[in-house]
């Protein structure tokens, strides 16, 4: 088998896993969205709010009753989707990979069912940094509506200073959408269900828990395509090869969400500064976040995350 083989297979059975099983049942209460894009969310396919589902279907059968889907590997590993196909692009290895309400799923396709409100977003990307994205913030206001796994879970909002506007507007935003969300300090909570929401300045957030870790320590461990600098007054904005593009300064705020192993997803609402992590709550809103994998505001200006794609 060749190195591209096995890393399919390896693919096919963390992350993009297809399959053709369906069992008896109801179909879910509830529309269920299904979304297609390219290229980190760049580059728009198909979009469903509400796509054909019947009976208990899985993540699979709902991609094949509503696109033309090419599998390999006896069907268990998502080649294509309307004529659009994985392998290489220039020179870099691109495939298809899926989310479930913004996290990406620790099952195959075939093996996950659907659930009234939730939103399917499969997207075809690079992965020659990393084939792991724990969690992407496109699909707001998922996972804190309908949570994961037909299980909605509680909610708390984690600040620096509970105090400060910037909470107060994240919390209300929640509370807004029917979400009753708690309100604290920074727990450093290590496993329990909850999806919380850090919001804080990143010198007040880094070195907190393991999340935090991890986005410092750069795509590979958190697949967010950006990094504060030692400072935390700095922050680089990343393509989707990993490259430094741009750094930003004073008032850049970012909205990102990752997660541990065995844990629920963290979206940290940070910044540069008070004025950074003022723009990110502004941020912290379903048409911002639209289909982005995370979101850097640069003097009020939304830019995407990674900053460029490779592939073309």
């Amino acid at each position: 088998m060749s190195r591209r083989s096995r890393l399919l297979a390896v693919l096919c059975a963390a992350a993009a896993l297809g399959g053709c099983g369906v069992g008896p049942g109801k179909s879910p209460a509830g529309p269920i969205g299904l979304t297609v894009t390219g290229d980190f969310g760049t580059r728009p396919y198909l979009s469903l709010p509400g796509a054909r589902v019947e009976g208990a279907d899985t993540v699979m059968r709902v991609l094949q009753r509503n696109a033309k889907v090419g599998t390999r590997f006896g069907g268990d590993f998502v080649q294509s989707i309307n004529g659009v196909a994985g392998g290489h692009v220039a020179g870099r290895p691109v495939d298809w990979f899926f989310f479930v309400n913004g996290i990406q799923s620790k099952k195959g396709a075939s093996a996950v069912d659907v659930h009234g409100g939730d939103r399917i977003w499969w997207d075809r990307r690079d992965w020659g940094v990393t084939p792991d994205v724990p969690a992407v913030v496109g699909s707001f206001p998922e996972p804190f509506v309908h949570g994961t796994g037909g299980k909605r879970l509680p909610v708390r909002v984690e600040c620096d200073d509970p105090r400060a506007g910037a909470c107060d507007v994240v919390a209300k935003k929640l509370i807004a959408l029917g979400v009753p969300a708690g309100r604290s300090t920074i727990s450093h909570s290590a496993a329990d269900n909850t999806l919380r929401v850090i919001v804080g300045p990143w010198s007040e957030l880094r070195g907190n828990d393991a999340e935090a870790q991890s986005l410092d320590d750069g795509p590979k461990a958190s697949g967010v395509f950006a990094r504060f600098d030692a400072s935390a007054q700095h922050l680089d904005v990343l393509d989707g090869r990993g490259r430094v593009v741009r750094t930003l300064g004073a008032a850049t705020g970012l909205v990102a969400a990752t997660s541990e192993k065995k844990r629920e997803p963290v979206w940290f609402v940070t910044g540069t500064d008070k004025a950074g992590v003022d723009s990110a709550a502004a941020a912290f809103d379903e048409k911002l976040l639209h289909n982005r994998f995370a979101l850097a505001i640069a003097q009020g200006l939304p830019m995407d995350l990674p900053a460029e794609v490779a592939a073309g």
